[in-house]
């Protein structure tokens, strides 16, 4: 078990456990929001509820404000905590 990591972002503590925590599971929405960030993507809040690709995307006019709050989030904690960007070179 990994020693447990927290983010706060917009009042909101989010756990950002590697592995063990809801919040970063592969397609949700603090996940793309750190994925756009790798990435270079622009803000488009979404998510995959079945994982990233598989069955259907859901649209930020489809979520609920915690959800953009969180997409938003996982932008923010790959901007300025985890600040890893994909190396185009």
């Amino acid at each position: 078990m990994s020693k447990p990591e927290y983010f706060e972002y917009g009042g909101v503590t989010y756990d950002v456990t590697f592995g063990e925590s809801d919040t970063v599971r592969h397609g949700g929405p603090f996940d793309r929001g750190s994925a756009d960030s790798y990435y270079g993507r622009r803000l488009d809040p979404h998510y995959w509820p079945l994982g990233t690709g598989k069955a259907f995307r859901i649209e930020k006019e489809f979520m609920t404000e915690d959800q953009i709050k969180e997409y938003y989030a996982g932008h923010e904690y790959n901007e300025t905590v985890n600040m890893d960007f994909k190396d185009w070179g």
